[in-house]
């Protein structure tokens, strides 16, 4: 799993459809941070959820259960519960020039759950130590979920090409081992899989979906080692251009299919009910 956003969109689906019970929900955020801070963007949010506002409180994972519950009793055809990962030129489904985008944009991640052409609510986390993170609830307005790029099956296929092409990009940047305590790029690899790995997906996430995530989590770690522990030395701009030109288009393919499988796993707990 990767990210809190992710983590919370796949489990309140998979709860609102009755598989879950609210302590798996709870355990598996849990695995973010023990500590989970909640509070409402504004006073108008707080008056609709009950939030605290303007200051966090410690109401933990509940608080947020509690949220979606009251805006998506459950899931059904015109229930909206979607992960947003936006990033620079790719801001879909994020309301305009609102607080509610720029945070999300900040934090690259965000949920929002409602029913469609209603007003929802967007769900940003932000990291505030090293055990505790913060909640930041916004009232959004729904739109019917973005159309995905392509399907579960082709992200299946694209993560299979941007695996060799992340592995020879890693080449390419001269990333070698080093004496570090971190050891060589495949270690380094390996333990932010190892990270990744340690959040569970929902029971009855379909195998094509964990394999789809898998190979996007494998992707995203060695584009993050390529990017980290690439050489110090100041690159020249051509070199520097050169490399996020190598290095974007993976990262979108990334992104494309983490929201492309966590959709079809949110749709097949629609079907459920």
């Amino acid at each position: 799993m990767s990210s809190p956003s992710a983590s919370l969109t796949l489990w309140a689906s998979s709860w609102l459809a009755g598989v879950s019970a609210s302590d798996d929900v709870i355990d598996a955020l849990s695995e973010w941070a023990p500590m989970h801070l909640i509070a409402a963007a504004d006073d108008r949010t707080a008056g609709a959820t009950g939030l605290s506002w303007p200051s966090p409180r410690a109401d933990g994972v509940a608080a947020l259960l509690t949220a979606v519950r009251k805006h998506v009793p459950r899931t059904s055809a015109d229930a909206v519960i979607e992960l947003l990962l936006p990033a620079p030129g790719a801001v879909e489904n994020l309301p305009p020039n609102s607080d509610f985008a720029r945070a999300a944009l900040v934090a690259g991640q965000a949920v929002v759950v409602g029913h469609s052409d209603t007003t929802g609510l967007g769900f940003v986390p932000t990291v505030e130590g090293p055990d505790v993170l913060r909640w930041t609830v916004f009232s959004v307005p729904i739109t019917s979920p973005y159309v995905r790029e392509y399907s579960l099956g082709q992200a299946e296929y694209s993560m299979r090409d941007a695996v060799r092409g992340a592995a020879d990009a890693l080449g390419s940047m001269q990333v070698l081992p080093t004496r570090s305590a971190d050891g060589n790029a495949r270690a380094r690899i390996e333990s932010a899989m190892s990270e990744m790995a340690r959040h569970r997906y929902p029971d009855g996430t379909s195998e094509r979906v964990l394999r789809v995530m898998e190979s996007a989590d494998r992707v995203a770690a060695i584009l993050s080692v390529a990017q980290r522990h690439a050489p110090t030395e100041a690159p020249t701009a051509g070199a520097a251009a050169a490399r996020e030109d190598l290095l974007r288009p993976l990262w979108g393919a990334v992104r494309s299919a983490r929201l492309s499988a966590v959709a079809a796993t949110v749709q097949t707990c629609v079907q459920r009910t």
